[in-house]
């Protein structure tokens, strides 16, 4: 079987409520507590989400509101519902939800990263919020690929008001070339291509589509198994970030889509509404944050939190904290207006 080189390509709420229980990990959905759940169209899939409301929330007020987008692989229940629902407590009314294919979803088949339907996810949770009448303005968030797929959304979406990303990885650029300490090679590139488009062939002709691991076993790591790799396992498969909805898996015939995604080439149609870009100085996708601020117009700007990398800007919370501070203020100045 063809292998990829792995580069990340990278109601409970009221029974455990009602039980006095209290959640300690993600997948005792801590970062669900405080949410309900909604649900909503996108291009005919039913997308599963979780809506946090303010501390402070009363009817007939109105707030800004900000859609949060999770990363490739990811669900709801994992970095997303936990930035979803710190900035909920800073006064927002918050939207996590399962991109199509993922999750508790609709989207068939399952697992299947397509570029095009996870920025149509990201304009329907738009609509959705900007159909409410306690939502007065709305601005969006995504780390990792949420982020590039975020400010792909916004470049079009004059809803939205102010865009924001967390360690944004631009999946296409990723795919195309990698990242820092696990570069892809034009002759890697190539033999990529050549399995896949195999692959589009033999699924057109009715075969089982190849479903890879998006993270391999720690017992198939070798002396070539990238730190990149290494730390986004401890987040998706140990205790520390897995969610039993977050299943590991990827379909081959999805890297031509990446392969042809081109999320960050007009990053100046989002001005003049601004975009913030928050990136860890250590983190290997540092590069995409970078190519973006180079890119947009005013009003930008970029952070790099010193020492950070990727992963650690997930769920550790002396980075979480202080993200969630930056975002705040930024989406309540440009929100408000």
């Amino acid at each position: 079987m063809f292998k990829v080189k792995n580069v990340l390509m990278a109601s409970c709420i009221g029974a455990c409520a009602a039980a006095g229980v209290s959640a300690g990990t993600v997948a005792d959905n801590i970062n669900v507590q405080g949410s309900s759940p909604v649900l909503f169209l996108s291009a005919g899939n039913k997308i599963a989400g979780n809506l946090y409301l303010p501390p402070s929330y009363k009817e007939g007020s109105r707030y800004p509101a900000v859609v949060v987008s999770h990363p490739w692989g990811g669900v709801k229940e994992q970095t997303a519902g936990l930035y979803a629902q710190q900035l909920a407590k800073k006064g927002f009314i918050t939207l996590a939800y399962d991109a199509s294919h993922y999750g508790k979803s609709e989207g068939t088949p399952r697992d299947f990263e397509n570029p095009a339907e996870r920025v149509n996810d990201i304009r329907s949770a738009v609509s959705y919020l900007s159909g409410r009448k306690d939502v007065s303005a709305v601005g969006t968030l995504g780390i990792c690929a949420g982020g590039g797929y975020t400010l792909h959304e916004a470049q079009d979406d004059p809803r939205v008001k102010a865009v924001a990303t967390v360690v944004a990885y631009d999946i296409g650029d990723a795919a195309r070339n990698g990242i820092a300490g696990a570069q892809v090679t034009a002759e890697m590139r190539q033999t990529t291509m050549n399995a896949v488009a195999k692959e589009w062939t033999e699924e057109e002709s009715g075969k089982k589509p190849v479903v890879l691991p998006l993270l391999p076993d720690k017992k198939d790591w070798t002396d070539k198994t990238d730190a990149f790799t290494k730390e986004a396992y401890s987040y998706y498969r140990e205790s520390r970030g897995a969610h039993p909805n977050a299943t590991n898996k990827f379909h081959l015939s999805s890297i031509g889509l990446h392969m042809a995604y081109y999320p960050l080439d007009h990053m100046e149609k989002i001005s003049p509404r601004p975009v913030l870009l928050i990136a860890g100085e250590k983190a290997q996708t540092l590069k995409f944050s970078q190519q973006a601020y180079e890119r947009a117009q005013k009003p930008k700007e970029l952070v790099v939190v010193p020492g950070a990398t990727h992963f650690a800007m997930y769920d550790k919370p002396e980075l979480v904290g202080p993200n969630i501070e930056k975002l705040s203020t930024f989406f309540a100045k440009y929100l408000s207006k």
